[in-house]
């Protein structure tokens, strides 16, 4: 298992240069349609690199991040509220956020189902979910897939459309940009 809870230096300095700006323009489209002071939730977090993106485009909104690694919280910005949690067992109440990031991170929820139910409980009606993460597609997404799961890694990754399909299972509405060897998705609960 990667040692997350001491990388967060390394997350931390290298973390956003792996962010395309393709990515962090369609995090900004996804936050335009946010009122101003809406609640984010960043899952799986890390070190806050998906806030601070967010927060170059918006920063009117309030900022959370979980992560189960506290190594890597603690190098988050002052304007995110962080608490040590897990995707699977969120400790926030039904319907408190307007939208959910999630860079990087959903392939290494242990329980992908446990943790879209927890998503689906904690957004608000129609709110929004925004997902970076590998094609597995691709050869660069395989290699990285191969390497975590050597690693000890979950390795949950999705190939784009087969991730959309079991999102609108969970009751959202996606759509799906292709970045390469990534891809986002922009996605709002239909519930």
């Amino acid at each position: 298992m990667i040692p997350f809870n001491h990388l967060g230096w390394i997350f931390k300095t290298f973390g956003p240069v792996i962010y395309p700006q393709s990515v962090r323009t369609s995090l900004c489209n996804a936050l335009s349609t946010l009122s101003p002071h809406a609640t984010v939730l960043d899952v799986g977090g890390g070190t806050g690199v998906m806030c601070e993106f967010a927060y170059t485009c918006r920063d009117d909104l309030d900022f959370t991040a979980v992560d189960p690694a506290e190594g890597m919280l603690k190098h988050a910005k002052a304007y995110v509220k962080t608490h040590k949690a897990s995707a699977e067992e969120l400790p926030f109440e039904d319907n408190s956020f307007d939208m959910i990031l999630m860079g990087e991170a959903l392939h290494h929820f242990n329980d992908i189902d446990l943790a879209l139910k927890e998503t689906v409980r904690v957004l608000k009606k129609e709110g929004g979910l925004f997902i970076y993460d590998f094609n597995v597609n691709t050869f660069k997404g395989k290699s990285i897939c191969t390497m975590e799961k050597l690693l000890g890694e979950p390795g949950n990754f999705f190939e784009p459309y087969d991730l959309q399909e079991k999102l609108e299972k969970y009751g959202f509405r996606s759509t799906i940009t292709k970045h390469g060897w990534r891809y986002t998705v922009d996605a709002s609960l239909a519930l």
